[in-house]
């Protein structure tokens, strides 16, 4: 990747992208009677308009003291993330809240998988809640629990899931974690996934670094037989065993849980060495190599920064690749002048821009693009959350029966073993 290329004209102010019609229903600003409603609060919602919203936030807060510990994730809107004690990815914000057993609630402002890997690595006597029931992760639902067995129970009919290890992202439920823990796999985040597919390739037999009929060279640590199953991002799975493990393309196939067999031959599968499931973001997919192309015809010497589970097309073209944290810490280290262009959800990116206006800090896409589901949990949501448990009344907790959670600790307690 080429280094960093400063501008030498002077950070331009903060450029809102071009809304479409989804997004201002996002943002509240407009109404669709045929869209899905969600999960309705039971009791009263406080208005969006009510000027009383952040004090009645501060008070419920105030009132809850240690008690409570509040969760943001970096997608979250500003209304919400002003109220975090702590901010960060997923699995950060699921650490902080297993390191806080005194605190008796841990309201998290993120998705469905993210309180549910809080509820598995806290204790019995916390109670995490999720100020929107209907705040949940289209990736982690394109990877069911019934479809992954389906896949599991062909790999075993074909004689080679015994050499298979299944590999999580974070971004996946409680069902599925559990899933990979009781066939001793392993989760992984953006952030070390390439730790994690290392650890499932060095499980193999290690007979021969070199695939039979060519002349190249296999990754080196990985076993002749072994497989990965890589759930349920196909890019994070493809950008990083490729462009990190010096796989070929052809070393990976994708995986359709909607057709027979995958839509995958027997030779397929036995051939591959990655097999990707058919899930992603619904926000880093949008990004195009040609919003990598106009942005560097639009502004010169500009940096490309995306986020990996963006398409391998989309990262092969960016000059910086890396999680969430990587991007906010790029961002902070970009010398005064510089321009950058930034592949994740528009709130981080807005934020961004904001906290360092000596950069020129933009969104690739020219549209809007926010997480939907992120932004379901606004200030009247979260204010009836906090109001709710100040006074004593448990909403919204989300809760992973014992089974489950306990196979998928293996997992998650694996991710926290790598080297």
């Amino acid at each position: 990747m080429d280094g960093v290329t400063s501008t030498t004209s002077p950070a331009s102010a903060w450029t809102e992208p071009s809304s479409t019609g989804a997004a201002l229903l996002l943002l509240g600003r407009g109404s669709d009677p045929s869209a899905e409603k969600g999960v309705e609060c039971p009791g009263e919602l406080p208005s969006p308009s009510d000027p009383t919203l952040v004090e009645r936030a501060q008070r419920a807060k105030a009132a809850l003291g240690d008690r409570l510990f509040v969760l943001g994730h970096h997608y979250q809107r500003d209304e919400v993330i002003q109220f975090a004690d702590v901010t960060g990815d997923s699995f950060k914000l699921a650490r902080e809240a297993a390191a806080r057993p005194e605190a008796e609630f841990i309201v998290f402002c993120g998705v469905h998988f993210m309180a549910e890997s809080a509820d598995i690595l806290t204790t019995e006597t916390q109670k995490v809640v999720l100020p929107d029931l209907g705040a949940g992760c289209s990736m982690a639902d394109m990877a069911a629990l019934p479809q992954v067995e389906t896949a599991w129970e062909l790999l075993e009919d074909l004689g080679i899931a015994a050499t298979t290890v299944p590999v999580t992202y974070m971004n996946s439920s409680a069902d599925i974690k559990g899933f990979v823990g009781r066939n001793n796999g392993v989760v992984c985040t953006s952030s070390n996934a390439k730790r994690a597919l290392t650890w499932a390739f060095e499980r193999g037999d290690g007979r021969s670094s070199r695939p039979e009929g060519t002349g190249r060279e296999r990754p080196e640590g990985t076993g002749r037989e072994r497989k990965v199953l890589f759930l349920p991002d196909q890019h994070l799975g493809r950008n990083t065993a490729v462009l990190e493990m010096g796989f070929d393309l052809e070393d990976c196939v994708l995986y359709n849980p909607h057709k027979p067999n995958g839509g995958l031959t027997p030779e397929q599968l036995r051939d591959a060495r990655m097999i990707l499931w058919r899930g992603h973001c619904s926000v880093h997919g949008r990004f195009t190599l040609g919003c990598v192309e106009e942005v560097r015809e639009r502004v010169p010497g500009v940096n490309v920064l995306v986020h990996p589970e963006c398409r391998h097309e989309v990262v092969t073209a960016a000059d910086y690749v890396g999680s969430t944290e990587y991007i906010i810490k790029t961002i902070e280290a970009a010398p005064a002048g510089s321009a950058w262009a930034v592949g994740t959800e528009l709130n981080l990116v807005r934020r961004l821009a904001n906290a360092h206006p000596d950069k020129q800090i933009m969104f690739l896409d020219r549209n809007v693009c926010y997480c939907s589901t992120m932004n379901r949990i606004d200030l009247p949501h979260l204010v009836w959350a906090l109001e709710e448990l100040a006074a004593g009344r448990l909403v919204n907790q989300i809760t992973v029966d014992r089974d489950t959670a306990r196979h998928a600790r293996v997992a998650l307690d694996q991710m926290l073993a790598l080297p």
